[in-house]
């Protein structure tokens, strides 16, 4: 049975001032730019998180974050986390949060009140610096036109 998802969430997450760690916000404020003419797509600065961001997950039928993420891999690496790839490496994850609540704490929310979009991706993108700064390294720089394509691309797939 197709699935279309009528309303797409792509939340772009992190803290701008602390260089890489602003990857997500970097690329939705880029998915932004050229969405004029992308109905049903809704893009958001998420930020540090909070959770004020579960009304807007639990509202739409599916949602790409993209956020930086360590698994390991070079700087600017991107890779994508989708369905239950992405609850696992939510919950593996050791990575040390600036953001005041986690992603697994927000899908968590989702679940519990039984509206965690059943189409979701997180796009991770390895970060190089996380010292205070307000521009991206150059090796992430470049990784962020990828994760744009990638959305994109997920957001396709779904609706095909």
């Amino acid at each position: 049975m197709a699935y279309k998802t009528d309303r797409v969430l792509v939340l772009g997450i992190g803290n701008t001032l602390l260089s890489d760690e602003g990857a997500g916000v970097h690329a939705v404020r880029q998915l932004q730019a050229g969405a004029a003419d992308r109905s049903g797509i809704d893009y958001m600065d998420g930020g540090t998180l909070s959770f004020t961001l579960a009304g807007p997950i639990e509202e739409s039928d599916a949602v790409v974050v993209i956020d930086a993420a360590d698994f390991g891999a070079e700087a600017g690496a991107v890779r994508v986390f989708e369905g239950e790839a992405m609850d696992d490496f939510l919950g593996s994850a050791r990575k040390r949060s600036v953001h005041e609540v986690g992603l697994q704490d927000l899908m968590a929310v989702a679940a519990l009140a039984g509206r965690l979009p059943e189409r979701r991706a997180l796009i991770g993108i390895q970060p190089h610096e996380l010292g205070w700064g307000d521009a991206l390294s150059p090796r992430v720089a470049e990784g962020i036109s990828q994760a744009c394509t990638q959305t994109l691309e997920i957001i396709a797939r779904w609706n095909a």
